[in-house]
Order: structure tokens, then sequence, then C-alpha cells
């Protein structure tokens, strides 16, 4: 019970499409610095009711992991299961601060795809900064990309919370230490970090299975990148 493949990409942020409405998903073009090109598809929006996906964006991260992401080749790197980042385990962020919202809606800065938009935005523009992205990777296919048209496709997907999730049809991807995220450095040793997850996924989750529980105090762990 847990996702096929988990794993980090590192590599920089080249362009960006946001969704359009009726769109489930936010795509970012990345570059592994080997020749590869990468599509990462964000959930801003889910496929079950309630739609809106909450989320958590610091842009002043700050948190032990980033001193051993920054050592990382670019390219993918996989991870084993269950050493990666625990949403419930690993204090990452205020769970507090986590909101849902739309992915779209009139008006500006006040959806999912404009607050990721702005940060993504940034880090193409500073040459030096550095994108992180944890997930499941998909791919290659030799086919056109249908997000940005580069070949053989290939990315990130899983972008959030891979655990708590009580819909039989996800059930089947929940497991602890493989959530999703993305993480940007940037100079001056500068981290934001972004963390999705589906409303309907619980806090409470089994330490071995990632399965829904009943509340009861999270242990924590040490994990492993």
């Amino acid at each position: 019970m847990a996702l096929e493949r988990y794993a980090v990409l590192k590599g920089r942020p080249t362009d960006r499409r946001l969704a359009a409405e009726g769109s489930t998903h936010y795509h970012i073009r990345v570059d592994d610095d080997g020749g590869r090109d990468h599509r990462v598809a964000v959930n801003v929006q889910g496929s079950s009711w309630p739609s809106a996906v909450e989320y958590v964006l610091d842009a002043d991260f700050d948190h032990p992991v980033t001193a051993r992401l920054a050592a990382l080749v670019p390219g993918l790197t996989a991870i084993p299961r269950g050493q990666g980042l625990d949403y419930v385990r690993d204090g990452l962020f205020d769970r507090s601060h986590m909101r849902p919202l739309p992915a779209t809606r009139p008006g500006p800065d006040n959806d999912l795809n404009e607050k990721i938009d702005r940060i993504v935005a940034r880090a193409i523009a500073e040459p030096a900064a550095m994108l992180y992205v944890f997930g499941e990777p998909f791919g290659p296919d030799p086919v056109a990309d249908h997000g940005f048209g580069f070949m053989p496709s290939r990315g990130m997907h899983n972008i959030h919370m891979n655990q708590g999730s009580p819909e039989e049809r996800f059930r089947g991807d929940n497991g602890t230490g493989q959530d999703g995220a993305l993480l940007i450095a940037f100079p001056q040793g500068r981290w934001a970090a972004l963390f999705l997850k589906f409303q309907s996924q619980a806090w409470q989750t089994d330490d071995a299975t990632g399965h829904p529980r009943q509340p009861v105090q999270a242990r924590r762990r040490r994990m492993r990148v």
C-alpha cells in the first residue's frame, strides 16, 4: 500500500502553464541539467467534492531537510519506501495554516493558480534558483508531452499529501514518508515551500499503512533523503 515509485526531482524551472477553467493541474517545465525535460503536474483542484485544495505556501521555509536537498545532484533521486517527506510526522509546517482555495476565480491573487504562479515565476526569472519536486515520477513515454511538446514525455505527479485518503480508489496510494511537495532554493540560502492536501484526506493516519485512523497522537520520525 504505497505509491509505486517515489522520488525527488532537482532541476531548473523554465516554463509554466496555469490550469485553465475546469483543469485540475498547474504545470511546470523543469530542465534536469542532463538534457532531459520534465513536466511537473501540480494539483490545484480535486476530483471529488469538496474540490478546493488545501495549501500552505511558506516563502521563508526553514527545515533541516533543505541541507540534504542542496547536496543532491540534478535529476531524479529515488527515495526508499517510507523515508521521504511526511506531513503528519515531520513538522514541515503548522497545519493550522493550511487553507482550502479554489483553483481559479475572478480577481487578482485570490486563487491557487495565482499563488503557485507567483513563486514559480519568481524562480524561473532567477537563474540561480533550483526547484525540488517530491512526488511520483511518470514516463518516459515515446510521445510528445501534452503540456510542453518535448519528447519523450516524462515528469512528476502526486505533488501533494499521499496518505489519509478514505476513498477506495485512492487507498492504494496511501503510505507514510511519501508525501509530495515543491521546494525552491533561492540565492543567499533562502527557501520557499509549497504543501498541498485534499480536503478529504485525514490528518490522523496509521503509522504502518498511512490509512486514516481514529484521532491519536502521531509519533514523529526521522526521514532520509
